[in-house]
C-alpha cells in the first residue's frame, strides 16, 4: 500500500503541469479551502483503505494521487490506496465484502455496487449534492450505480471504449473512412486480414474489453440478456444473427485472442501485430510517450463504434464507480473523499491529466479542454452518452451485475467463435446460466 504525502506530490508536479493538474501549494490551498465548508467532516483519527483498479495512463494516477494526498493532509484523514488490475477487483472486493474487513472503499468498474447492494453506504446525499451543482448525471453512469432510488456508489467517470486503429491500413484497405455500420465493419475487417494487417478484439476473460465490445455486437443485433421486465431472452433469432455476424468477425482476427486479457490487445498494437482493435485511449497515448513510436502514434486513429442493424448506439462502456462498504468506521470520511474527487477545481485538472482516459458522468464536464486539446480525443468524450448500462433494456441491479462479472455474454460468443459449441448449444447454456441468476 502507498501512503502518500506532500513530499511525494512535489516529486510528481513536473509531470502533473505539463498535463495542466492543479498542483503543489494549489492544490493544497483549495483543498484546506474545501475542507472549511464541505457538506461532510471526516471523522477525527479517520483511516481509509482504498483500492483501485491499477492505472493505465501514468499522469492519471500521478494526479490522483496528488488528489488523495492534498485530501490527506485538508482533513487529517489517513489514507492507505493500492491498486488492483480490472480482473482481481470484484473477487477481492467480495471478499471484502464477505467477511466485513480489509477494505473501506473500492474503486472499481461496471456493476461492482451492485454485486453486494446489503454492504455499501448509501450515497444519496452525495449524488443529489454533486448532480445538482455539476449539470445532473449521464444516465447510463446513473444508472449503474442507483437501485430503485437509492445510489450504491458514485460513478467517478467512464472510460471509453472506441476504436483504435492504423490509417494507412484502413486506407490501404480501401476504407478511407472508418465504417459507419456492421457490415462496413465486417468487410474492413476482411480486407485488413486480406493485407496481412488484421484486426483483434478480445474473446477471453477481459473484463473490460470483451464485455465491451461484445456486448455491442449482441446489442447492435436488438438481442438482450434479458428484456424490461428482467425476462431471459438471450436465446432468440436475435442472438444466433449476433453469433453469425461475431464469428464472421473472429475469422478474420489476428491468432490467439481467445486467451486475450485487457492488457493483450494494447501489448499486441503497441507491437505492430495489430492494426484495429477497441480500446481505451492508453494504446494512443503509450506509442505518443515513446519517442521510438512517433510513427505508431501518428499513424493511430480513433473512432466511434459502428452502428448494428437496430440503428442505434449500443455502446457498453465501462463505468468506473467507487463505493464504501457499510461497515467502515469512517463513513464521513469516505463521503468527503468522493466529493472533494469530484470537485471543479481539480476534477476538471484530473480529466486533462487522463488525457481523455477517463470521460465525465457529470454533465458540467462535458465542456472540458481534454476533448478539444487533441483531435483524436473526441470521440472519448461521447462516452458515457452513448451508453446502455451493464443489464441492457432490463433493470441495473445485483442479477445484471452478476451476469457480467461471471463473463456469460463473454463465453458464449467465445464457444461459438472458437468452434467449441454450435449457436444452440451456447444460447442454450447461456440461457441456463442466466435463469439460475435472474430466478
Amino acid at each position: 500500500m502507498d501512503d502518500f504525502t506532500r513530499r511525494s506530490l512535489l516529486q510528481g508536479g513536473t509531470a502533473l503541469a505539463a498535463t495542466g493538474a492543479l498542483t503543489g501549494p494549489a492544490l493544497f490551498e483549495f483543498a484546506n479551502a474545501w475542507a472549511q465548508t464541505a457538506p461532510w467532516k471526516a471523522e477525527p483519527g479517520a483511516k481509509l483503505t482504498v483500492m483501485r483498479w491499477k492505472r493505465f495512463v501514468p499522469s492519471e494516477d500521478e494526479a490522483f494521487n496528488a488528489i488523495v494526498a492534498a485530501f490527506q493532509k485538508a482533513t487529517g484523514t489517513e489514507m492507505n490506496v493500492f491498486s488492483e488490475s480490472f480482473e482481481d477487483i470484484q473477487p477481492k472486493a467480495s471478499v471484502a465484502a464477505n467477511t466485513g474487513t480489509g477494505l473501506d472503499m473500492v474503486w472499481g468498474l461496471h456493476t461492482l455496487p451492485q454485486l453486494f447492494p446489503t454492504k455499501v453506504l448509501m450515497m444519496n446525499d452525495v449524488a443529489d449534492y454533486l448532480g445538482k451543482k455539476y449539470g445532473g448525471w449521464s444516465d447510463a453512469a446513473a444508472r449503474t450505480c442507483k437501485k430503485g432510488n437509492d445510489w450504491l456508489g458514485i460513478p467517478v467517470a467512464t472510460v471509453g471504449g472506441y476504436m483504435t486503429y492504423r490509417k494507412s491500413a484502413t486506407d490501404k484497405a480501401g476504407f478511407k473512412e472508418f465504417p459507419k455500420d456492421f457490415p462496413g465493419f465486417l468487410e474492413m475487417c476482411k480486407a485488413l486480414k486480406a493485407n496481412n494487417t488484421p484486426a483483434g478484439f478480445a474473446l477471453g476473460h477481459a473484463s473490460g474489453d470483451a464485455n465491451g465490445w461484445l456486448h455491442w455486437v449482441l446489442w447492435g443485433h436488438g438481442a438482450y440478456t434479458v428484456d424490461k421486465d428482467n425476462k431471459v431472452i438471450i436465446n432468440s433469432p436475435e442472438t444466433a444473427k449476433a453469433l453469425d455476424y461475431c464469428k464472421a468477425l473472429s475469422d478474420n482476427f489476428i491468432p490467439g485472442v481467445a486467451s486475450w486479457n485487457d492488457s493483450s490487445n494494447n501489448k499486441a498494437f503497441l507491437a505492430g501485430e495489430l492494426y484495429c482493435t477497441s480500446n481505451g485511449i492508453s494504446i494512443y497515448i503509450a506509442a505518443k510517450d515513446d519517442p521510438t513510436k512517433k510513427d505508431l502514434a501518428e499513424d493511430t486513429y480513433h473512432a466511434l463504434y459502428p452502428v448494428g442493424p437496430i440503428g442505434k448506439p449500443t455502446e457498453l462502456q465501462l463505468t468506473v464507480p467507487i463505493l464504501a462498504f457499510n461497515f467502515t468506521k469512517y463513513p464521513n470520511a469516505a463521503k468527503a473523499f468522493i466529493d472533494f474527487m469530484l470537485e471543479k477545481e481539480q476534477f476538471d485538472k484530473w480529466l486533462m491529466a487522463s488525457r481523455g482516459y477517463l470521460t465525465q458522468t457529470l454533465n458540467a464536464y462535458e465542456s472540458s479542454p481534454i476533448w478539444t486539446a487533441d483531435p483524436k480525443n473526441y470521440v472519448f468524450g461521447q462516452a458515457s452518452k452513448r451508453a446502455l448500462p451493464a443489464s441492457g433494456i432490463g433493470t441495473p441491479g445485483e442479477k445484471a451485475a452478476t451476469a457480467i462479472a461471471d463473463f456469460i455474454v463473454v463465453d458464449m460468443f467465445a464457444n461459438y467463435c472458437t468452434g467449441s459449441k454450435d449457436a444452440k448449444t451456447t444460447m442454450a447454456e447461456a440461457e441456463r446460466q442466466l435463469k439460475r441468476i435472474y430466478r
